[in-house]
């Protein structure tokens, strides 16, 4: 069974460097094969999808592109994000989705795992 833990400061001030980790245990040999993905969920709205890294490829929601960066360390099965020049519209429980590729898109996917996301306020 995967679990996954995201990580993160908690308050950033506005146009500061947002920089979480998310962290997969048990299962090391199973999550090699599905993708790893950014979700977040501002104050009173829905779901938004940030981006993933599947099978060497990263993907990013137009969106967000401008200013989000996601990579994998395998060695320590960390999924790290950076999301920069942040304004408090990027104030949100983030969670990090173990999960699978549809085919035909970069952006959809069904989810595995999830983790118990992270709350994130950007306010000066």
């Amino acid at each position: 069974q995967v679990q996954l833990q995201e990580s993160g400061p908690g308050l950033v001030k506005p146009s500061q460097t947002l920089s979480l980790t998310c962290t997969a245990s048990g299962g090391s040999n199973t999550t090699s094969y599905y993708a790893w993905s950014w979700i977040r969920q501002p104050p009173g709205k829905g779901l938004e999808w940030m981006g993933a890294i599947y099978s060497g490829s990263t993907y990013y929601s137009p969106s967000l592109k401008s200013h989000t960066s996601a990579s994998r360390d395998t060695s320590k099965n960390h999924f790290p994000l950076q999301l920069s020049s942040v304004t408090p519209e990027d104030t949100a429980v983030y969670y990090c989705a173990l999960g699978r590729k549809l085919e035909g898109t970069s952006t959809e996917y069904e989810y595995d795992y999830w983790g118990q996301g992270t709350q994130v306020t950007v306010s000066s």
